[in-house]
């Protein structure tokens, strides 16, 4: 029986896809990190503010890397685990229960692994994803896709983002930062706005502050509603977030933190203790 010589060709291909073998492999990258370290876990308090209700506590966010480094690969990564739960009356008309979990490579800082468990409101997303970095793959529960070298997830690039060197930048300046999420790549445009020094719960804080572009959609009605407020120091750690909704706007502040690798020197004047 003759075989046409396209049926080799094309088993060839498939095996160079989903082969674990690194057949044409990416080569990692490596990133100097100075900016976390296992153990370290931060709390973020949830706002929703408008005219009419005034400030409520929403909920609570809490990121947390895991004190036991974990191999994916053959390399050791950081497990980190983000979550975020309603509290309070938010939980009769919008109950919020999400978990992200990835694992991070401790030298590129890219993903092997990622998953998702979404429950906001009446919605449910459940996914995860294997990202391939050697074969330029992401395999989630429902596609097969391409992606470009280094590609983060959503939870991922915040910690890249973290030991990016922005020491030169001037208000205005801004740099992208890619992330895969649903089954596609998106980019997002950093903005550089310039140093303030803001009051939180913790105290006096000295930061960078930054507008992210965000995708126009049915909660965000502007390109760059939101705005980031980042320690002015070896942690840059997220000390505010604030976002423009359809009715009022919702903050996020940092309110506990430990285990970070630097001492908290952006904090110039703590709070008074109640």
């Amino acid at each position: 029986m003759k075989i046409n010589p396209v049926f080799y060709i094309s088993l060839l291909f498939l095996w160079a896809i989903f082969s674990e073998s690194p057949l044409m492999a990416q080569e990692l990258r490596h990133i100097e990190n100075t900016a976390f370290q296992p153990g370290e876990k931060l709390t973020f308090r949830v706002y929703y503010q408008s005219l009419l209700t005034g400030k409520v506590t929403a909920g609570e966010a809490r990121l947390h890397i895991k004190n036991k480094l974990t191999k994916h690969n053959d390399r050791p990564t950081y497990h980190i685990l983000a979550t975020g739960q309603s509290k309070g009356a938010f939980n009769f008309f919008f109950k919020v229960d999400d978990r992200f979990e990835t694992f991070i490579d401790t030298q590129a800082l890219i993903p092997w692994k990622f998953t998702r468990r979404t429950r906001e409101g009446g919605y449910k997303k459940d996914d995860e994803v294997s990202f391939r970095q050697h074969q330029g793959l992401a395999v989630s529960r429902r596609a097969i896709k391409r992606i470009p070298p280094n590609t983060q997830d959503i939870v991922s690039v915040f910690y890249y983002a973290r030991t990016l060197d922005i020491s030169g930048m001037e208000p205005e300046d801004s740099f992208p930062l890619a992330f895969f999420l649903d089954d596609s790549l998106y980019v997002s445009k950093i903005v550089f706005l310039g140093k303030e020094v803001i009051k939180t719960e913790l105290g006096s804080v000295s930061c960078l502050k930054f507008k992210p572009m965000v995708i126009k959609g049915n909660v965000f009605s502007e390109p760059y509603p939101m705005v980031l407020w980042i320690s002015d120091d070896k942690n840059r750690l997220p000390v505010l977030v604030q976002s423009a909704v359809i009715v009022g706007s919702v903050k996020m502040e940092l309110v506990e933190y430990e285990g970070l690798r630097n001492p908290m020197h952006a904090l110039i004047k703590e709070a008074k203790k109640k």
